[in-house]
């Protein structure tokens, strides 16, 4: 299966003249695992997130989890940033967000509501400073899960500094908070958005957010990993 997908927006738009330099890259392999473990380490010690290591990797047991797809992205074939997401129904219910936001999420999902949980968003420092458009380009993944797998709600789980930048980019609100997570420093925040409802107001104002079906499948489409396990359940769900 080919992991990686490029992209190319002719719009001038925010992110827009980096968006053909990007490749998104599924990891897989032990040595790419390495790299996001020292790539998160690096980031979250500059913002004062988490306490020294003397390993200088950060990666938890989520990583693993049949839910989760963790991602690299590359501008000019350099590793610049990561996000891990998380798929939720009523059968995958591991993420962070699930399981600090449980009593929350839980009852939705009971109902047959699917999520899209991105998670571990962490950029180079130095790639941050260089290229501006990095967070959208990174978080443009929650809005290609969303699609490939017909959520009703992307959420993300931030420090309330951050907020405002998802209130105005994917229209988020907050649903519960500020709670700590096991190992992070600052307390966090539940926002979400109804995907369905606000997504064509987002891509609107942010038309980078687009993407092809075929883009959203040579990403997610894990065919030979998911033999075994089902695709969510959707329950009374329009195709997006």
């Amino acid at each position: 299966m080919t992991s990686c997908a490029e992209s190319v927006l002719p719009q001038p738009v925010v992110g827009a003249s980096l968006l053909d330099r990007v490749d998104y890259c599924l990891v897989e392999t032990a040595e790419q695992r390495e790299r996001i473990a020292a790539l998160r380490y690096r980031g979250y010690r500059k913002a004062g997130l988490i306490a020294p290591r003397t390993s200088e990797h950060f990666f938890d047991e989520e990583d693993d989890a049949v839910n989760a797809w963790t991602f690299a992205i590359h501008v000019d074939g350099e590793l610049c940033s990561s996000v891990r997401i998380h798929v939720l129904t009523s059968e995958w219910r591991t993420s962070m967000a699930c399981g600090l936001f449980g009593d929350v999420l839980h009852p939705r999902l009971d109902r047959g509501e699917v999520f899209i949980d991105p998670g571990r968003l962490v950029a180079d420092p130095e790639m941050a400073r260089r290229f501006p458009a990095l967070p959208y380009l990174t978080l443009r993944l929650a809005f290609m899960a969303c699609g490939y797998f017909e959520a009703h709600t992307a959420l993300a789980l931030v420090r309330k500094a951050h907020e405002a930048f998802y209130q105005r980019v994917f229209l988020h609100e907050v649903i519960a908070g500020p709670r700590r997570s096991e190992g992070i420093s600052a307390p966090m925040c539940l926002l979400a958005t109804n995907y369905r409802r606000d997504r064509e107001k987002a891509f609107a104002r942010f038309p980078i957010m687009r993407s092809s079906a075929f883009e959203r499948r040579m990403l997610f489409d894990r065919k030979s990993e998911l033999k075994a396990v089902s695709r969510p359940v959707l329950v009374g769900t329009e195709r997006a």
